[in-house]
């Protein structure tokens, strides 16, 4: 068994989640931030690159961090930090294991790519905020093919909307159910 993984990032409309990597997100509104909080803490756990830790610049408050790096000697002197170079199926696992039914990814490009690749992102939450970055990093760094389903759409301030997925598991004998 493994955690539910569920990829919450904010978006522009034009499908950019920050300028460049090192692009600290304070460009999303309140709502989105409100939104991020409850789902977050509902989960009780984030996963991240270092960089997106790094550019948060802090830990969340009441809520366990799993820091995905090509460092596994980093450590940090707080309780509720992991840093890990481990696989996405590991972690996923690990989380599982230690009581967590579902985990936030909470990006970057990269850290989506790697659990995407993995097939292992199980949800795509997607705040759409009304911005335009022309370029920039998009949710993922890879060319992928992920089929995915609506689940939930609505607006959550007069600006933004909230867009919720759940990813279509295929087998060889078709979708998840199917025989």
């Amino acid at each position: 068994m493994r955690a539910e993984i569920i990829m919450l990032m904010a978006c522009t409309l034009d499908g950019k989640i920050a300028r460049n990597r090192n692009h600290y997100p304070d460009w999303t509104g309140s709502a989105d931030k409100r939104m991020f909080r409850a789902l977050s803490m509902n989960a009780g756990v984030i996963i991240m690159g270092s960089r997106t830790f790094d550019n948060i610049g802090r830990q969340l408050p009441g809520r366990h961090h799993v820091v995905i790096t090509r460092f596994p000697e980093r450590r940090s002197s707080k309780a509720g930090i992991w840093f890990t170079a481990d696989s996405p199926r590991h972690i996923a696992d690990e989380l599982y294991n230690q009581g967590y039914k579902k985990a936030i990814l909470a990006g970057g490009a990269e850290i989506n790519t790697l659990f995407a690749q993995a097939g292992l992102i199980d949800e795509v939450v997607i705040t759409l905020t009304p911005r335009i970055f022309g370029t920039g990093l998009g949710l993922f760094t890879k060319e992928l093919d992920m089929e995915l389903s609506l689940e939930d759409l609505h607006q959550i301030d007069t600006h933004t909307v909230f867009l919720r997925y759940r990813v279509v598991k295929r087998h060889a004998a078709g979708p998840v159910g199917e025989s």
